[in-house]
């Protein structure tokens, strides 16, 4: 006859068992974790830090990243839904390689939604983004002679997360951070071949003037041009290589 189980003394939680109270609090340590592991595994793809078609070792990585096996697959799922990382059953985990044709996909995307943000925060400028705004211009009349190409890269994607930004839609500005990844990461495999970036951050100035003038309508054309030429510049580098 099978012997009936006992209850645990009071106080004490059944082997194996997870206290609820644990649980509960290790959620947020193992979230914080995953989404630490996210950005840095990103910055490193993107950078090509982790070329495209690298192995990503989970031990190797754990090491690197100081992080635990959940959250560092985690943040692999994440990678590998933004199209970042490509999972191949029995054979691993790789960086995802780049294409001609993910240029010219992520670019016709990129335009319509970035003249799109550019439109709304034309229309949507508040004091404090206009502050901002006014900043921003000061700050591009010191650029004439920077030859930093790094440097100007990151600035041109600050006009570019302002403009997300003011356009105040939460979910716009979260798809375009997706795609605008995608393009840096092209433009550090590219950055030796491309003509240098002054003038294209400089064009910028008259976006942030048309953001500052309320015109939405040339607000949209001047972004959704930015990009276009942007990506026209990538694709010329990209089949030089």
């Amino acid at each position: 006859m099978a012997a009936t189980p006992t209850s645990p003394p009071a106080g004490e939680v059944p082997a194996g068992e997870v206290p609820a109270g644990e649980a509960a609090a290790s959620e947020p340590s193992i979230k914080l974790e995953a989404d630490r592991a996210y950005v840095d595994l990103r910055d490193r793809i993107v950078t090509l830090r982790l070329a495209p078609g690298t192995v990503l070792r989970e031990d190797e990585l754990m090491r690197d990243l100081e992080v635990g096996r959940t959250p560092l697959r985690e943040a692999v799922k994440r990678l590998a839904l933004e199209n970042l990382v490509a999972v191949q059953p029995r054979r691993g985990t790789f960086v995802a390689a780049v294409e001609a044709s993910d240029i010219e996909n992520i670019s016709e995307v990129r335009a319509e939604l970035e003249g799109y943000a550019a439109e709304l925060a034309a229309r949507r400028l508040d004091e404090s983004h206009r502050a901002a705004a006014e900043a921003l211009l000061r700050e591009v009349e010191d650029l004439a002679e920077s030859g930093d190409q790094d440097w100007l890269m990151r600035f041109d994607e600050r006009i570019h997360r302002f403009t997300w930004e003011a356009s105040g839609n939460p979910y716009l500005q979260e798809t375009l951070e997706r795609y605008f990844t995608h393009s840096l990461r092209i433009w550090y495999l590219v950055l030796e071949r491309l003509p240098g970036l002054g003038h294209a951050v400089h064009d910028q100035t008259h976006l942030v003037e048309a953001l500052l003038a309320g015109d939405a309508d040339k607000a949209r054309e001047l972004m959704r041009e930015h990009v276009l030429d942007f990506q026209r510049e990538l694709l010329a580098a990209f089949s030089r290589g």
